[in-house]
């Protein structure tokens, strides 16, 4: 069964482009930290280069977090990896690159379970998610990864590409009214989870998706007293840039009162 998907005490930390609150984000300093600050899984975007391959990164462009410019889709995996992915977060990460998702599998698929973010709300695939799906089957993580998109299209290909894969729909509160009720999910055969925003939950919502059979993974949460009313709500994982507030948060150290103030904000895009 997949771990995503089976009961739990608490909820999953799940480290929201690795550790992004530290490390650049989508980058495998991010998610080797991750691991390190013992988040149980990474969250992370899965989009395609002109020529094909699978590499992470969350933006259509390099332009935001990286040196370099242009559209994911228009530019070479070559021409992306000239590009220093690291240096706008700190000095210390100069020289970091976009990683390959098969990277990303190879070096902490094993350690940490991983929710990839399938990008792009096109109605025709790519061919994106027959690769990613590909490259799931390669490293033997089936029982290990949750795919997740906006688009209920891109999940719908997947679930044609092999059943077996587990998907959660994500949804905001800003998208057009049908992605955001999520009116065309009945269109994915076998849904697995929802992973909305966090401010569209609470212990109704959260007892109806189960009712389903529906697991809820919730974005992105960067405040103690968020994490405590999700927990309160009985969600099934946390979403969040910095796992290690949310991991003190569900286990604060004995004698230590968590007030959940955090630097950052409780917003943020999945």
């Amino acid at each position: 069964m997949n771990l995503f998907l089976q009961p739990r005490s608490q909820p999953l930390v799940i480290a929201h482009r690795g550790s992004s609150a530290y490390a650049p984000e989508n980058t495998l300093a991010a998610f080797q930290l991750a691991a390190e600050q013992e988040a149980d899984a990474i969250e992370l975007d899965a989009d395609l280069t002109r020529d094909g391959h699978v590499v992470v990164m969350h933006d259509a462009t390099i332009d935001r977090t990286t040196d370099g410019h242009g559209s994911v889709a228009d530019l070479t995996l070559e021409e992306i990896r000239r590009a220093d992915a690291g240096t706008w977060k700190s000095v210390e990460f100069t020289g970091g690159r976009v990683p390959l998702l098969e990277e990303v599998f190879e070096a902490v698929g094993q350690q940490l379970l991983i929710n990839v973010e399938i990008k792009g709300m096109a109605w025709r695939g790519n061919g994106l998610e027959a690769q990613v799906a590909a490259l799931i089957e390669k490293h033997d993580l089936l029982d290990r990864v949750i795919l997740s998109s906006f688009n209920p299209l891109a999940l719908r290909r997947v679930k044609q590409i092999d059943s077996r894969l587990a998907c959660g729909l994500l949804v905001a509160p800003d998208l057009p009214f049908y992605l955001r009720d999520a009116w065309l999910a009945p269109l994915i055969p076998h849904l697995n989870a929802r992973h909305p925003h966090h401010s569209q939950v609470d212990r109704a919502v959260v007892e109806r998706f189960h009712a389903q059979g529906l697991i809820v993974n919730v974005w992105t949460v960067n405040q103690g007293s968020v994490v405590r009313a999700m927990v309160k709500a009985g969600v099934d994982g946390i979403i969040g840039d910095d796992p290690v507030m949310i991991r003190q948060t569900l286990e604060p150290p004995s004698g230590v009162f968590d007030l959940g103030f955090t630097s950052d904000s409780s917003g943020g895009q999945s």
